[in-house]
């Protein structure tokens, strides 16, 4: 199994590691010849959304990961990821990928001060620990979207179809858990 990383901006290193310690091959995702490789799955890391989404077209990524990902390929989007693939970002009339139908509110909780870590359920695997950094949330899912986890009456992980997105980032913690979820649907998938 192969899994690419976008690594254009973003906590891209630390989910390499967490996806290498569950013995599963990683490579950075920095320019379209890297499009070129076999990849079982993506993942979006956190970051700055806007700045993604930017470098994501200007370096003529865009409309290869929108295809693959419209095929069906397995993504795992955290934080900027989940808000680049979301249908609708709340007060934004363009979002990214459209990948997942979900209603995402951008820094949610706030500025850099706002950021928090806790523990919560999540569906399939526990209680796990969550760190939130000027993280969004899911305003609204629509039916076909399953919900993974809500902290304090807000949705934080969902899934859908081929996409994974969570709000908080879990390649900040010792946990590989979430990541283990991604794989296993991935596995399930083939």
């Amino acid at each position: 199994m192969k899994i690419g990383v976008l690594a254009l901006q973003g906590g891209f290193v630390e989910h390499i590691s967490h996806l290498q310690s569950l013995q599963v091959d990683t490579f950075e995702i920095r320019k379209k010849t890297d499009l070129d490789r076999e990849m079982d799955g993506l993942v979006i890391p956190g970051g700055e959304s806007t700045t993604i989404g930017k470098l994501l077209k200007e370096l003529d990524l865009y409309d290869d990961l929108k295809a693959k990902i419209n095929q069906g390929m397995p993504v795992f989007g955290t934080c900027a990821g989940m808000i680049l693939l979301a249908k609708q970002i709340e007060g934004k009339s363009n979002a990214s990928f459209g990948a997942i139908d979900i209603v995402v509110k951008r820094n949610a909780y706030g500025r850099q001060l706002g950021s928090f870590f806790t523990e919560a359920e999540f569906k399939g695997i526990g209680k796990i620990p969550m760190t939130f950094i000027r993280a969004p949330y899911i305003e609204t899912a629509e039916k076909n979207v399953d919900i993974l986890s809500v902290v304090d009456n807000h949705i934080v992980a969902a899934r859908e179809k081929n996409v994974l997105v969570t709000s908080f980032h879990p390649e900040l913690t010792s946990d590989n858990r979430v990541h283990q979820y991604f794989i296993e649907r991935i596995i399930l998938k083939r």
